[in-house]
């Protein structure tokens, strides 16, 4: 088990640790996030995680603001609540301790599944628990040591999403051709956000959500592909110029 290590929070933030961590089923309280993975600008809010076993008891956070209870938020973002303390935006997130193992075991196996999520494009996969896991600091409490990123996740996932993405940018160009603006636009995005956990996962670096995938992933010239919407009758010259600068045949 890795213990928690004392980390500097301001006050309010260290307070919600304690609040949290005594709520009955709360086994840790980690940060995470750019705050914890070094990645932190002016834009970054706080990310609490609470890791629990069982049935978790909500109560004393609701006095905090609206809490969405374990399981609204579906199997992999379970649920949380969106707080503001003295001005700082601190997100809080449920982390149920037997589903973060299952998924960390199926990912050292090599396997993973794609849940949609709302506010990501190409979805998430359930390795995120693992990274998570992987890139938590730990603030009140323990978690399950778990080593680097699994030689076999490395293997097995790469050409998964080489295969997911190919798969957009055939329907990036159907669309193009049936003059579906939006609909090629937002194949051509999914699948340059797949392109990009290709890479990511060939580098073994772990992908908490898609902020900055493109630019993490050596793509940040894709973005100015997509600056200006192409005009129907570009659509599909745009869509295979594209399909060149994410390398697919």
């Amino acid at each position: 088990m890795r213990p928690s290590s004392p980390v500097p929070l301001p006050a309010p933030i260290q307070e919600l640790v304690e609040l949290l961590i005594d709520m009955p089923g709360a086994c840790a309280v980690a940060l995470g996030g750019s705050r914890a993975d070094g990645s932190v600008d002016a834009h970054s809010d706080w990310d609490l995680a609470v890791y629990y076993r069982g049935a978790l008891d909500t109560a004393r956070l609701s006095a905090r603001g609206t809490v969405h209870p374990p399981g609204s938020w579906g199997r992999i973002m379970n649920g949380g609540a969106w707080l503001l303390l003295d001005g700082t935006k601190v997100d809080v997130l449920f982390r149920d301790l037997d589903v973060v193992e299952h998924w960390c075991e199926r990912a050292e196996a090599g396997h993973f599944e794609v849940d949609a999520l709302l506010g990501y494009l190409a979805g998430c996969p359930t390795y995120s628990l693992r990274a998570e896991l992987a890139l938590a600091r730990v603030l009140r409490g323990a978690l399950p040591e778990r080593g680097s990123y699994p030689d076999e996740l490395a293997v097995a996932a790469p050409p998964r999403w080489r295969f997911c993405c190919a798969f957009s940018l055939e329907h990036a160009r159907m669309r193009a051709e049936r003059g579906d603006v939006v609909g090629a636009m937002g194949q051509a995005a999914k699948a340059a956000i797949e392109r990009a956990h290709a890479v990511l996962a060939e580098k073994r670096t772990w992908v908490l959500n898609e902020k900055r995938i493109l630019e993490r992933a050596g793509l940040a010239g894709l973005h100015a592909l997509f600056s200006e919407a192409p005009r129907r009758g570009e659509l599909v010259g745009w869509s295979s110029t594209v399909r060149a600068a994410l390398g697919v045949d």
